[in-house]
């Protein structure tokens, strides 16, 4: 049965659900109705691009590039962390990107997953995440696909190009999972990245 997150609940992965190994988080949108929006939308030509990644921390910080797994490095070089591939519009209904996390086996070296999204030129095409609706972020577990928990983002996040969704991270010998709704005015995964470094 899934449990319905509030920002910063955090709830364990493991504690409870011996043998699990796998978990996809699962990440969700959609564009907003142009009604919604009182006309912001009059200036739009372009589908707003949403680029979902994975930060893997060592002491809570990026240490190396490779350690980003996003729609340009589609597997983390240890095999553990595996982003499913870009959705480019947002369109249809269910998850509209997914990354696959191994947790039985991330090298002991990283503490912490952190799930970003970002819209891709935010800034040239004009667009924040104002314009998203049904956000939403949500964890599966790999043996048997069952949602165990989610969080849908409800705040107000006109102006933000980028969003720490939440993280996945070792507390002594459990996996955790912490969902945090941060939007940021970050331009980019780079941009966004540096907030770990």
């Amino acid at each position: 049965m899934s449990v319905s997150l509030q920002k910063g609940q955090k709830v364990s992965l493991t504690k409870e659900n011996a043998g699990i190994s796998k978990v996809i988080v699962a990440l969700g949108w959609d564009e907003a109705k142009k009604g919604l929006l009182k006309g912001l939308f009059s200036q739009k030509t372009e589908d707003i691009d949403c680029d979902a990644s994975a930060f893997l921390l060592r002491d809570g910080h990026l240490v190396e590039k490779k350690d980003i797994v996003y729609f340009g490095n589609l597997t983390h070089e240890s095999g553990t962390v595996c982003h499913m591939g870009d959705n480019l519009t947002g369109a249809g209904s269910g998850d509209d990107e997914q990354i696959v996390i191994d947790l039985q086996k991330v090298p002991s070296i990283y503490d912490r997953i952190v799930i970003v999204v970002n819209i891709y030129q935010a800034q040239r095409r004009g667009q924040h995440f104002g314009m998203v609706q049904n956000a939403f972020i949500r964890i599966v577990d790999g043996r048997n696909n069952n949602e165990m928990f989610r969080y849908n983002l409800t705040d107000n996040y006109s102006g933000m190009t980028a969003l720490i969704f939440g993280e996945v991270y070792r507390n002594g010998d459990e996996w955790k999972f912490n969902p945090i709704g941060q939007g940021t005015t970050d331009r980019s995964i780079t941009e966004l990245s540096k907030r770990y470094t």
